[in-house]
């Protein structure tokens, strides 16, 4: 740690330096002007007492002793730290599959509400770390910018239903897209991404996103929703259950969670897989992963609890002051 003046316009005291010096050198002209005129300076050494060298060094003691003050009034007055730390922080996108088959109920109440509970149980848990929201289906679109405001963030989380994004699908190449655009003013080694899907309905563009992600340093941490077994995928409209989704035979479609897809996205950009079915334990397995690579920052941060040493500088001072007073010169001033 090392001494910073919080203030600079505090070092204008040693302005009082010069001044103390011009006055000092007036006063011995004067003092020697007055000798002159009170006796021919042949006589001095008859009616004056003999400067000792000692004697000779006292406007120096006056110069040193008020030096060694001005230090202490700085160091009282704006003294302070630079202390370097090294904080550890990410820039988190959420991204949020809101594709219908997120609507299927073999995770309760949804998939949907769980993946939205996931995301904010792990904000709860964050501290410093930007967040931001992408939702997709077969476009995606960014609602929040990166943001430390949690509480605003989860008022759009509340917000997100599947009928967000008309156009249907899961297409994870745009959501990277999308993602890839939002980090573009941010260093590549905090760019972390949490991708909460079911996998279903995949557009077939994996390669090409985990392509992307890789090219601009996008960490994916992956959870999957929803079971292996899989269940029907509701139809609403204007809120209210039409029926179930069917193929063009008319059967129902039954939609499994795609876990494979999902891993392969994770390990393949350096992140992990997590079960997201588990609501209690998934939120601390996603901020382990996120914190696995989280980059630092070293920061200068001026402590207002600085160590001042202002009383060592005080103390020379006055040890000027008193050899001066002991050793007082005025019996050698007088004329």
């Amino acid at each position: 740690m090392e001494l910073y003046l919080g203030n600079y316009w505090y070092l204008l005291l040693l302005l009082l330096l010069p001044v103390l010096a011009f006055f000092l050198i007036r006063y011995l002209k004067w003092k020697k002007n007055k000798r002159e005129v009170f006796a021919d300076s042949r006589f001095h050494a008859a009616l004056f007492e003999k400067k000792s060298g000692f004697i000779k060094i006292f406007p120096a003691l006056y110069f040193l002793a008020t030096l060694f003050l001005i230090f202490s009034i700085i160091d009282l007055l704006s003294g302070s730290e630079e202390v370097k730390t090294n904080q550890r922080f990410n820039n988190v996108i959420f991204m949020l599959d809101v594709s219908n088959s997120m609507n299927a109920e073999d995770i309760e109440p949804s998939r949907l509400a769980e993946a939205k509970n996931l995301v904010i149980q792990t904000m709860q848990k964050l501290k410093n770390d930007k967040v931001g929201m992408i939702i997709f289906a077969g476009q995606a679109t960014s609602i929040m910018p990166l943001t430390t405001d949690y509480n605003s963030a989860e008022t759009y989380i509340n917000g997100v239903e599947t009928g967000s994004i008309k156009i249907q699908g899961t297409d994870f190449l745009k959501a990277m897209e999308t993602a890839a655009d939002k980090f573009k003013d941010i260093n590549k080694g905090s760019r972390k991404i949490v991708l909460l899907s079911d996998g279903e309905d995949n557009e077939g563009n994996d390669n090409a996103a985990i392509k992307l992600a890789n090219r601009e340093g996008m960490m994916v941490t992956s959870v999957g929703i929803g079971s292996d077994e899989g269940a029907p995928v509701p139809v609403y409209e204007f809120g209210q259950l039409m029926g179930y989704k069917s193929d063009m035979n008319g059967q129902t479609v039954i939609s499994k969670r795609q876990t494979e897809a999902l891993r392969k996205i994770a390990e393949s950009t350096g992140g992990t897989y997590i079960d997201g079915n588990n609501i209690n334990e998934a939120p601390d397995k996603i901020i382990e992963a996120l914190n696995k690579k989280a980059s630092s920052t070293e920061s200068l941060v001026k402590s207002q609890n600085a160590n001042h040493y202002y009383q060592y500088f005080l103390a020379v001072s006055i040890f000027f002051f008193l050899v001066i007073f002991l050793f007082n010169p005025k019996r050698d001033f007088n004329v």
